[in-house]
């Protein structure tokens, strides 16, 4: 999905990661790859529980030690000075100098991501601080230029208050400013507007795009909102059950979904139930329910033999149980796991 003549910011390849319980270990992401051009948005897509967040904290080396994270793969990052390492690889000092600095995250939930002890203004001049190496007073007055940059209303006052002084939506650009405050080229958003209304979801998605442009930074998108992802997405990859089923650009997958599970997710859209209710010659304003994918995603301990998603899947064959299908190319920009797509496969009506 990253232009042949441009280098990507980042590059994963194979990641796989499982965790250590009491009935053994379990495989939360395997064989993930994808690539972020400078600049591009890569959306990650998917039920919960499909792999996203632990994804993005693989690469950031953010699992918690009680956790007994193993990770598999390989995770390429081209640093400011053009240097390309390998996140997994890194050992935890090389990972806290990029950490906050070149790649930065804004956590789902901002009431549990911010200390409450520390002002805003603290929490920000303390990771200026620490990267910029500026003294207290310039990491202060970083830290309002940041506030009024997200366009926090009255950023003088709300520099010296706590969190739980803040609504939702000024906590979330609090995050904004707080992941943005060293200037990252690589920055990964999870989940970062569900918590917010409609409204204010917006106002802090129009903002993260105009810090993109202005900045040049790579972004990657964690989120189950699929109408934010058409809106602000240039490429999308679909996971499911710890694994990727689908990427290609944002158009081309809302306008062509190939992987069964994607056509199941676009059919659960309004917007989509509305678009068919005029195919099929439904009176106007008669109700139609939405489309669901019947059953629920497999247990790690319970996965089936083949295809995780063969049990829910409407193309269920034999074949599908004998093994895991790789990721196929599918033209130029386009990478699906199904050995029943073959091709250009026809969106039903």
């Amino acid at each position: 999905m990253t232009p042949a003549l441009v280098a990507p910011r980042l590059e994963v390849r194979g990641l796989s990661t499982s965790f250590a319980t009491d009935a053994g270990r379990i495989q939360s992401v395997a064989d993930v790859s994808f690539s972020i051009a400078p600049g591009e948005t890569l959306a990650l897509v998917g039920e919960s529980g499909s792999g996203k967040s632990v994804t993005s904290l693989s690469l950031m080396g953010l699992h918690a030690k009680t956790s007994q994270a193993r990770m598999e793969g390989e995770a390429w990052f081209v640093r400011r000075d053009g240097v390309r390492v390998n996140l997994l690889a890194l050992p935890e000092a090389g990972l806290r100098a990029l950490r906050g600095n070149e790649m930065a995250m804004i956590f789902q939930e901002p009431m549990t991501s911010l200390n409450p002890v520390l002002t805003v203004g603290e929490q920000i001049a303390e990771a200026v601080r620490w990267h910029l190496k500026l003294d207290r007073r310039a990491a202060q007055a970083q830290a309002l230029r940041m506030l009024e940059l997200v366009e926090i209303p009255a950023a003088a006052r709300r520099v010296k208050e706590y969190p739980h002084q803040l609504s939702g939506g000024m906590r979330q650009r609090v995050m904004i400013a707080l992941a943005m405050s060293c200037n990252p080229t690589l920055l990964i958003a999870d989940e970062p507007t569900t918590a917010l209304d409609v409204t204010i979801q917006a106002q802090i998605l129009a903002l993260m795009g105009r810090l993109q442009k202005e900045t040049g930074m790579s972004l990657l998108f964690i989120t189950h909102n699929l109408g934010v992802v058409a809106q602000y997405a240039d490429t999308v990859a679909v996971m499911y059950a710890g694994r990727i089923v689908e990427a290609a650009p944002v158009h081309a997958l809302f306008g062509q979904p190939q992987h069964p599970y994607t056509r199941g997710l676009l059919a659960c859209l309004p917007g989509i139930a509305r678009q068919r209710a005029k195919a099929t010659g439904s009176a106007p304003g008669q109700r139609r329910r939405l489309d669901a994918i019947a059953g629920q995603v497999s247990g790690p301990f319970a996965a089936p033999p083949g295809c995780a998603f063969a049990p829910r899947c409407p193309q269920y064959g034999a074949d599908c149980d004998r093994q895991m299908p790789g990721l196929q190319a599918q033209g130029e920009q386009r990478l699906v796991r199904c050995i029943n797509v073959q091709g250009k496969v026809e969106v039903p009506a």
